[in-house]
């Protein structure tokens, strides 16, 4: 008999997908320009123009058994290093190409990371709202996943992450800028969880390890500022990818650090490279390596972003829509005007707006919507959104 756990994830796939595919059908159907797609956290801003230089002139000056071949497991070392130089002088931190494995984009660094932290029965705790595949990654390496509701403003609740903290828990998982709200932990709360965990390490006896989701860290607005977590906490592994930083989703890009202040910061280590090994995560793509060396530096204008963010949220807000202010990232969390919000997501599509209700992302009675579209996108789904609305008045 065939996996039965691999077999049900391969018949369903996520809401978010089904939902996207519905889109393409009815694109086929009444055109593109009449369906207002807000599903998927696809770019859509183009890559900076530095990438484009780099990968003409790698095809171009790189001799083709170096550029295609393989590299070592953890990843080349002069982009290592160069990743590393670049975390020492953004955030102060400590930082050599020892601490960094290269990874095929956040999701390959998420479940490496978990599959080399996790036994069998550990507990990992994920701040809600969060992106549904945390709980495929967690289960998978063997952990099960603890949900700690949010404040009411989307911050997490840290009175209620005292009481789920057990012995049992091995990681917390904080993504911010957040998908699916697009809020910013603040440094009072970052600093106020990071005193929760260490105090929780200390009653138990135990190691608790924090790892930061961070592919949305570049998208932030105004003078928003991520605080970059290793500052703040000893046992943390960053999860970093530049699909979203360079606009390259599709090139599956990332890397894991190791904060060098971990806990037996040599074995994590080689237990990160160990779990890559068993998961065939090993040399990350190699041209793609050697792009991010030579733009370590670049990052995507978001102006489009920002201009996006302010049209729609400005909007929905005037037409009577509760939403929390996103500070990052390219999501926007709307409070569905009735109690169920898939109910409310169906009837969006009669208004052709494809929204994704929060109940996968442990935000139930709330809907995403991924503004990451043409702008002019959003300006022709407005009067749908308003049309929307009036029927709840």
């Amino acid at each position: 008999m065939i996996s039965q756990t691999m077999l049900g994830l391969g018949k369903k796939s996520s809401v978010i997908r089904e939902i996207f595919e519905y889109g393409n059908r009815r694109r086929a159907e009444i055109g593109a320009e009449n369906v207002y797609d807000f599903s998927l956290g696809n770019p859509s801003i183009p890559a900076p123009k530095q990438v484009t230089e780099a990968m003409l002139s790698l095809l171009e000056n790189t001799d083709p058994v170096s550029l295609h071949g393989y590299t070592s497991g953890p990843g080349a070392l002069s982009v290592r290093s160069t990743i590393a130089d670049s975390i020492v002088k953004r955030f102060g931190c400590a930082a050599t190409a020892a601490d960094i494995y290269m990874t095929c984009g956040a999701a390959a660094s998420l479940t490496v990371s978990l599959n080399a932290l996790v036994n069998t029965g550990d507990e990992v705790v994920v701040l809600a709202p969060f992106f549904p595949e945390y709980r495929v990654f967690a289960e998978n390496a063997g952990a099960t996943l603890v949900v700690s509701p949010p404040r009411d403003d989307m911050g997490p609740d840290l009175a209620v992450l005292d009481k789920l903290i057990t012995p049992k828990t091995k990681a917390i998982i904080v993504n911010s800028p957040n998908n699916p709200t697009g809020a910013v932990i603040e440094e009072a709360d970052m600093v106020a969880l990071c005193d929760l965990l260490r105090l929780k390490q200390t009653e138990y006896g135990t190691d608790i390890y924090l790892i930061a989701d961070e592919p949305y860290r570049e998208l932030v607005y105004g003078d928003t500022e991520v605080p970059y977590i290793p500052n703040y906490y000893d046992n943390t592994l960053v999860c970093y990818s530049y699909s979203k930083s360079l606009s390259l989703p599709g090139e599956r890009i990332g890397y894991i650090f190791v904060s060098q202040k971990v806990k037996d910061h040599t074995d994590v280590f080689a237990a990160v490279c160990g779990a890559g090994r068993a998961l065939g995560f090993v040399c990350a793509p190699s041209m793609m390596q050697l792009v991010i060396e030579k733009c370590i530096d670049a990052k995507a204008d978001i102006a489009a972003y920002e201009k996006n963010r302010n049209l729609l949220y400005d909007a929905l807000v005037e037409y009577g829509y509760e939403v929390i202010e996103p500070k990052g990232a390219f999501y926007l969390f709307l409070k569905s005007p009735e109690a169920d919000a898939g109910a409310f997501c169906e009837k969006a599509k009669k208004y052709e707006l494809l929204l994704v209700p929060g109940d996968s992302f442990g935000g139930p009675g709330y809907v995403r919507v991924s503004y990451c579209v043409a702008e002019s996108t959003i300006r022709n789904s407005l009067p749908s959104f308003e049309k929307l609305i009036k029927e709840y008045k």
